[in-house]
């Protein structure tokens, strides 16, 4: 008997590309907020977070998977 919930949860994650522009001084804040934490954190990664900060904070957050960390 297969478990259809096993099969989803090692489905591949399927992300979606943005092109976002911010003025220079933002990406400035977020590198320098990204150097206070420990390891390597990469812009994507800093922001997705921030997303899903946002989003809990207004009560909308839907389950998003932890985002891989490239470093």
């Amino acid at each position: 008997m297969s478990d259809s919930s096993s099969s989803e949860a090692n489905a591949p994650l399927v992300l979606d590309r943005i092109n976002l522009r911010l003025p220079a001084h933002t990406f400035t804040a977020i590198d320098a907020a990204r150097a206070q934490r420990a390891g390597h954190v990469s812009r994507n990664t800093w922001l997705t977070e921030a997303v899903q900060e946002k989003l809990a904070r207004e009560d909308q957050a839907a389950p998003l998977t932890e985002h891989r960390r490239h470093g």
